[in-house]
């Protein structure tokens, strides 16, 4: 039972992690309770970094919002926005 967190670009470089897998649990139910008990372990880096207004979030490759459910199993995704020129 488990979760497979990735995140990419500069999310990647300023965690300095490309992939973690979190042992599901149930109190995990919405991006945004995931994202609360990641600060509450990691700290203020990751606060600074997951925190941020324009994060962009999948799950299993499908754009989502901090309110959408996750179950155990979930690919979730954390990206920063796409800029282009």
């Amino acid at each position: 039972m488990m979760l497979s967190l990735v995140f990419f670009a500069s999310v990647r470089e300023q965690l300095g992690v490309g992939q973690v897998d979190l042992e599901w649990d149930a109190n995990l139910s919405t991006v945004a309770h995931l994202l609360a008990a990641l600060v509450k372990e990691e700290g203020d880096a990751w606060e600074r970094v997951l925190m941020r207004p324009n994060l962009l979030v999948a799950i299993n490759q499908e754009m989502a919002s901090l309110e959408a459910s996750i179950k155990d199993g979930d690919e979730i995704a954390f990206f920063p926005p796409v800029t282009g020129g």
